[in-house]
């Protein structure tokens, strides 16, 4: 670990804009969150066992999987945040690089094989990540060349993805076409564009969905994403959190040599065993698994309100998405909600077909109120 680049984790704010990862964890209500980036989506058994190890070390236990498919460790003691860094860093699980762990916002589908398409353009951003530029903290690439595309609600800026015409495209985020680019040129182009939205003032918008500067020539395109079949269902986590030792019992029931972490907070085992596991939902039709909810009050120090209990509530009476908000951020989910819930000053403003902190059809809703209105009292 280079120690020079050691950074002191901030405590007691509301910082907005940026993602914490393991150099520069967030302080939450139960401690620093520290972020663990999976390459290529995915962690081998040795992996799982030492993430579960440290996250009981040195933190509650508890780890996030999150909309990126990352991980996170929960409720990390201050005092032993840097020997959480140096052990992660040792095991190869953190870049030893604080710049390039920055920069590795990669989202890569986890439905992958060895020397596809995607492989080969994530491995290829892997090993170039020193020439991205530096991108404002919330800002991520997908990689999604497999034979459809998966990843069309998951958040990233920057996305090459398999066309309907059946090559690849490279698109920006919030377009609904790209330009059309072959197989040996997809690392470059990418890097290309991130380039050009920096030198464009895209960092004043903080996000591709609101740069409205006008693509470069190269960049523009009528090529559309492949959609295909939904994505596959493997053991589902409630609102995205585990304890570490789950994932262990998740490995010795399955037998997996390695888990695929995917950005719809599930798992998918590398076998051909599908045992049930305490913790994790099996059933597809889960309403639980159309909830989304943030951790809340108080373990989220900008929420006012509780969440998950309310989301759990409210689930089973809600058809489509429910997303139930601590704040108007919307950190669990960036992308419309059918029934969005989100708190305000210890109350609930409710919003159809949107995102949380849209304004509201009906507001200052306590839970009882929301949970009446959807007869689920």
């Amino acid at each position: 670990m280079r120690q020079d680049e050691t950074r002191v984790p901030m405590t007691g704010f509301a910082l907005r804009g940026w993602c914490p990862d393991a150099w520069r964890p967030m302080m939450a209500g139960d401690g620093l969150i520290v972020r663990v980036k999976p390459r290529l989506a995915r962690l081998t058994a040795a992996e799982i066992a030492v993430l579960a190890d440290l996250a009981r070390r040195f933190g509650s236990g508890a780890i996030d999987i999150t909309n990126r498919a990352n991980l996170q460790i929960r409720g990390v003691r201050e005092q032993g945040w840097q020997d959480l860094l140096r052990a992660l860093v040792d095991r190869g699980l953190v870049d030893a690089d604080a710049g390039l762990e920055g920069r590795r916002n990669l989202l890569v589908a986890p439905g992958w094989d060895r020397g596809d398409d995607t492989a080969r353009i994530a491995e290829e951003l892997l090993g170039r990540l020193a020439e991205l530029p530096e991108l404002p903290g919330k800002m991520g690439i997908a990689v999604d060349a497999g034979p459809v595309a998966t990843l069309l609600d998951s958040p990233a800026d920057f996305r090459i993805e398999r066309a309907e015409a059946g090559g690849l495209l490279l698109r920006l985020d919030g377009r609904e076409s790209g330009v059309s680019i072959p197989l040996e040129e997809a690392a470059d182009r990418l890097i290309a564009l991130a380039h050009w939205f920096v030198e464009t003032g895209g960092a004043a918008a903080r996000r591709a969905s609101r740069h409205t500067a006008a693509l470069p020539q190269w960049a523009r395109g009528d090529s559309r994403p492949a959609v295909g079949a939904a994505a596959p269902h493997g053991y589902g986590v409630p609102f995205g959190r585990i304890e570490g030792e789950a994932l262990v019992r998740l490995m010795a029931a399955t037998g997996a040599a390695a888990l695929r972490v995917t950005p719809w907070r599930q798992l998918l085992a590398e076998s051909d065993v599908r045992e049930p596991v305490e913790g994790f939902i099996l059933d597809p039709g889960d309403p639980l698994l159309r909830a989304d909810a943030c951790p809340g009050a108080p373990t989220c120090p900008q929420a006012t309100v509780e969440t998950r209990e309310l989301a759990r509530r409210l689930a089973p009476h809600v058809s489509g998405r429910l997303h139930v908000s601590g704040c108007a951020k919307g950190c669990a989910r960036a992308r419309p909600s059918d029934v969005v819930l989100t708190g305000r000053d210890g109350a609930f403003d409710l919003a159809l077909r949107g995102r949380a902190g849209d304004p509201p059809t009906r507001g200052g809703l306590s839970p009882d109120h929301v949970l009446a209105h959807f007869g689920a009292s």
